[in-house]
């Protein structure tokens, strides 16, 4: 099968990956292709074992394919160093995980920071563009706070300010709601709404229908494999 056009933000065509698990293979991906254009809204659903997390991993650079290719950007990443990997992955891949993964010592303002470090930006600009970040998830006033001072939902907030401080080609996000009651999950996702009006790519996997209907595209995988994949089409 052909390489798709480069000029789609996600380009990938044919991914598979095997683990050895236990004495056995599990073949995680079987051969996924995929195509997701700058600014689109997606999630990612499937029963466990499905491959979304595999599929992730792989979207985030986190891992690499054993077959395929995949480019982001127009770049082939599936064959790069993992130096390169690490330095594209923290420029273009802002992460959201279910469990927040604070620095629990470090006030907002430091979490937020952090990904800019390894940037080479100077401690000023790198303060000054997290203290933006946070105020634009609406935590201006808890810059100071450390996790353990913060509700959950204030906590995936610093942690949706920490992926987007970077200004990264897509936002991920792994369960973002998983460890929030329906509430504050509901505000959560208001923001990534909020969030992909102003442009950004989202992708978020996740096994809840009710937050994969708030995406404009919803890809389901079954069993290593990309069992369908719907747009929905909203008028307001």
């Amino acid at each position: 099968m052909p390489s798709l056009e480069p000029q789609a933000m996600i380009d990938a065509v044919n991914l598979q990956r095997r683990y050895a698990m236990g004495g056995e293979v599990v073949h995680a991906l079987r051969g996924v292709d995929l195509r997701i254009e700058r600014g689109e809204y997606v999630a990612i659903m499937g029963p466990s074992g499905s491959g979304k997390s595999t599929l992730m991993n792989l979207i985030g650079l986190l891992d690499s394919p054993d077959v395929g290719e995949y480019r982001l950007n127009g770049k082939l990443v599936s064959t790069m160093r993992d130096r390169e990997l690490a330095r594209i992955r923290n420029k273009e891949v802002g992460f959201v995980f279910q469990t927040f993964n604070l620095l629990p010592r470090a006030n907002a303002l430091h979490n937020v920071e952090t990904p800019l470090i390894y940037g080479g930006i100077t401690r000023k600009e790198r303060l000054h563009r997290a203290q933006l970040a946070l105020e634009r998830v609406g935590l201006g006033d808890r810059m100071a706070h450390r996790p353990s001072e913060m509700s959950g939902g204030q906590r995936q907030r610093v942690a949706i300010a920490r992926a987007l401080v970077t200004d990264p080609s897509i936002v991920l996000a792994d369960e973002p709601t998983g460890n929030l009651d329906s509430t504050t999950g509901i505000e959560i996702m208001a923001l990534f709404d909020e969030l992909h009006a102003a442009g950004h790519t989202i992708i978020v996997v996740t096994h809840e229908p009710e937050i994969a209907a708030r995406a404009r595209r919803t890809i389901v995988l079954r069993d290593g494999l990309i069992e369908s994949d719907a747009r929905i089409t909203r008028t307001h």
